[in-house]
């Protein structure tokens, strides 16, 4: 009897090898944005949205297609659709019909909220659901946020406000990303697929990050010029606690990419804990190898190994060992599991 039940047992585990199999922890998701309804809502100031649409007909055929269009229950009679952001629109929309002057439509289009406030005023629109989500949850303390930017700065709830983007200034194309040019989607499916971003990245953020975009035209760079990689990949937009606007602390954000470096080691390099990979290396481009910050290896070591007497600098200062490479002996210089002194 206990023979057949231990047999029945063994045959249970066998046949069902997820129940002893070990699985690594799965990856913190963002909770998902929730639409809310508008605060003090009347049912009888709102109008529809397919009302808007029959005098913005262009900004309601792109709105529509759209994840907005559908975010709300579809048990929600109002407050939905275009009127979820720009606010209750019976009184803008009898305005508009009755005005029989420019007068009169300028302030027909005031009794609607266009987004021509403050940056925080509109993007206190756009926070009303999307604070739910970790990946805005920090916008208050961003950098975009504290120098006057809003969401529509770089986002767009209409593809034609995101086509007149193009118009305000000149678009530089970078050689590398000619060269490596792959067939793209049509400009509506990219700004659909991408967030509705006015443009696609690295474009977007080159617009006002122009001296990093200077960095990726040096001779060994991150792949973004080409589209291999986006400035996504290492910082958050919206804010994070890790400066600058990093998505993860230190040299976690490399890591994700060049795993391995990361380790754990016996024998960690302190300046890679402290510093982390930016002690070293130029994190969007460098005229020098490897994204070094200095031509000769060497002296990057000898900015923290600089004291020839301590403790840290084994070799004489007019030892061969100063006048090479230091990686020619220490080649484990990002952390060593056999090595102190990082030999191999």
């Amino acid at each position: 009897m206990r023979l057949a039940y231990k047999s029945l047992i063994g045959l249970a585990i066998f046949a069902s090898p997820h129940i002893i199999a070990q699985k690594q922890p799965a990856a913190p998701q963002a909770s998902p944005v929730v639409w809310q309804l508008p605060k003090n809502a009347n049912p009888e100031e709102y109008i529809g949205a397919e009302f808007c649409g029959a005098c913005h007909g262009a900004q309601h055929a792109q709105f529509t297609k759209t994840i907005h269009a559908a975010a709300a229950p579809s048990v929600i009679a109002y407050g939905t659709g275009c009127e979820s952001c720009h606010g209750p629109g019976k009184k803008h929309a009898e305005a508009m019909a009755e005005a029989q002057s420019p007068n009169e439509i300028s302030a027909a289009k005031k009794l609607i909220y266009g987004f021509h406030g403050k940056p925080a005023e509109n993007a206190a629109r756009c926070l009303g659901c999307h604070t739910s989500s970790q990946n805005q949850s920090l916008f208050a303390r961003s950098e975009h946020k504290l120098m006057g930017l809003a969401c529509e700065s770089c986002h767009s709830a209409h593809l034609v406000t995101s086509a007149m983007a193009k118009k305000e200034g000149i678009i530089e194309n970078f050689a590398q990303a000619v060269f490596f040019n792959m067939p793209s989607k049509a400009e509506e499916s990219r700004w659909l697929n991408q967030s509705l971003l006015r443009q696609k990245q690295p474009d977007l953020c080159f617009g006002c990050h122009k001296t990093i975009q200077a960095q990726f035209s040096l001779p060994t760079h991150h792949r973004v010029p080409e589209g291999l990689m986006k400035c996504t990949d290492c910082h958050n937009a919206h804010g994070t606690m890790n400066p600058p606007q990093l998505s993860k602390v230190n040299f976690e954000v490399c890591t994700g990419c060049h795993t391995e470096k990361r380790g754990p080691f016996v024998h960690e390099h302190a300046a890679v804990k402290v510093e982390g990979c930016i002690g070293c290396h130029s994190p969007h481009g460098s005229v020098e190898r490897n994204m070094l910050l200095r031509r000769e290896g060497r002296f990057l070591c000898l900015q923290c190994h600089v004291n020839p007497g301590g403790i840290n600098v084994p070799h004489g200062r007019l030892g061969f060992q100063t006048s090479g490479e230091c990686v020619r002996c220490h080649a484990q210089i990002h952390g060593s599991n056999t090595s102190e002194y990082f030999l191999q």
